[in-house]
């Protein structure tokens, strides 16, 4: 009975906005029926320390799009409220009002942030870096890998090197992630041989998103600011904000590039990346990254796909008390809502 009073309040707060509760409130704080109706749901609901309420909460709050928190007793009373919603022109003039500034948001920033050549905003596609959030927003930020974590880079580029070099390989020889020890090159060698995929076919078609990852981030995106922060090179840039778009659109506010084994550009660390739009969590498949990162205080999840990367199989980085290792987008979701509720 009491999952199902859950549910159906959840379901009434998500058609509320702030006017309504505004009402609300006044109206239970006028007619001493409805407080005294109010005081009685929470009773039947809380527990001793308001342990349902308080588990609410984070779901609650992520409903309600200025980021601002609802009052406890507010939220439970506007789902019993029996006075008319506000017309519809007033939501639509909201709707607008928020979406504005949502805009202005993310489309001003400092000129330093303006001038940023590795960072693209994609609300607006135009390559604004913009770190300002929203005021007062509970959001916790995510930093999230592109490649064998988003999409399978490394057995495309197989491929490649198997029809162009004659040289086969699977995923479970790259015990590093270091091409050239794989490939038995030099490391010059093997970042032209990169770049030279970088052109074809199998990087530009090739490259498929992993099971599980646009479901999860979706669901994620309700409680999470999620951003993507890769070790691609600047040169690529443009065909990877394509297929972002493409398999994720509206997910991302940022992307990100380190710039890594480029053959033009400086590279720049991810944890840097990381530190410059608050990034409070990562999610890399690279135990060097998750160190780094870990070492600066950020949470991390090691994604090791299906347990088939044994690159990412490094005992250090596992004692790490910051980094969790994860085995597909199902406990990438478990573990980030468990901190989404432990935060709130």
């Amino acid at each position: 009975m009491l999952k199902r009073q859950s549910h159906a309040i959840l379901n009434r707060i998500s058609r509320f906005d702030s006017p309504t509760l505004t009402m609300s409130a006044a109206a239970a704080y006028t007619d001493p029926s409805r407080s005294l109706h109010t005081r009685s749901i929470v009773n039947r609901l809380c527990d001793g320390g308001g342990g349902f309420v308080h588990r609410l909460n984070p779901i609650s709050n992520a409903l309600f799009k200025g980021g601002g928190k609802p009052n406890r007793w507010l939220t439970l009373r506007s789902c019993f409220d029996d006075s008319p919603p506000p017309p519809p022109h007033h939501k639509k003039a909201r709707a607008l009002s928020l979406h504005h500034h949502h805009r202005r948001l993310l489309l001003h920033g400092s000129r330093e942030e303006r001038l940023g050549g590795g960072t693209t905003d994609l609300a607006d596609g135009r390559g604004v870096g913009n770190t300002a959030r929203f005021q007062g927003s509970d959001k916790i930020v995510v930093a999230v890998d592109i490649d064998e974590v988003l999409g399978n880079f490394v057995s495309a580029l197989n491929k490649f090197i198997a029809d162009r070099y004659l040289s086969n390989h699977s995923v479970s020889e790259y015990h590093v992630y270091e091409f050239f020890r794989i490939w038995n090159c030099s490391r010059n060698e093997a970042d032209l041989r990169v770049h030279e995929f970088f052109k074809t076919s199998y990087f530009k078609k090739g490259i498929h998103p992993l099971p599980g990852a646009h479901k999860t981030l979706h669901k994620l995106s309700r409680y999470c600011e999620l951003s993507v922060v890769t070790s691609r090179q600047n040169a690529i840039k443009d065909h990877t904000l394509g297929w972002i778009d493409m398999h994720f659109p509206g997910l991302f506010k940022q992307i990100h590039f380190g710039n890594h084994f480029a053959l033009h550009g400086e590279s720049k660390p991810k944890s840097e990346i990381c530190r410059s739009f608050g990034a409070e969590i990562l999610i890399d498949d690279n135990p060097r990254y998750a160190e780094e990162c870990a070492n600066i205080g950020m949470k991390v999840l090691l994604f090791d796909y299906e347990n088939s990367y044994p690159w990412s199989k490094t005992e250090s980085v596992d004692r790490h008390p910051l980094v969790t290792r994860v085995h597909n987008w199902e406990e990438v979701e478990q573990q980030i809502l468990s901190w989404v509720v432990t935060k709130c």
